[in-house]
């Protein structure tokens, strides 16, 4: 027969429900809202078509601008679009712009914005004020015989990484 040695007494506590992680994230104020505001419009204003074919023009987020195509000019009035997010100073933000949208005439019809890009860096991070802004531009392709204002929406999505 062995003998085993005695156990030794052990306190035990209930957890404290009040006391862990979730007590101390309650301390913290929560973080600021985004902001987001739109101080540009993407707009190419008009466009100068020769023919009936196919044509595209671009306005890229550095401010180039290639007409291809029928697409033979784009007005000086043409402007990149900027926006300008408020938030938390110094968080790591993340943007999301979409591929593609569809842009459609007053007298129907419809012209399609590509590639929209912007010039925002690979990691967007807000200033120590809580500011970044940034521009977007795309491709709109046409044909000769799109004639019309075309409009459509860019969404822009925002939020804290």
């Amino acid at each position: 027969m062995s003998t085993a040695a005695p156990a030794l007494s052990q306190e035990v506590a209930a957890p404290c429900r009040l006391c862990g992680p979730a007590a101390a994230a309650a301390d913290q104020k929560p973080p600021e809202p985004v902001q987001l505001e739109v101080q540009t419009r993407l707009d190419f204003d008009q466009l100068i078509l020769v023919g009936s074919g196919e044509g595209s023009a671009e306005l890229g987020a550095n401010g180039v601008r290639v007409a291809h195509g029928s697409v033979k000019a784009i007005s000086a009035r043409a402007t990149l679009g900027e926006v300008s997010i408020r938030g938390e100073p110094g968080r790591q933000v993340r943007v999301d712009l979409p591929n593609r949208i569809e842009l459609y005439g007053f007298n129907g019809g419809s012209i399609r914005l590509e590639a929209i890009r912007s010039d925002l860096p690979p990691v967007a991070r807000l200033d120590a004020n809580g500011r970044l802004s940034f521009r977007f531009g795309g491709i709109v392709h046409v044909t000769g015989d799109s004639d019309g204002l075309f409009r459509g929406d860019v969404q822009v999505d925002v939020e804290y990484f």
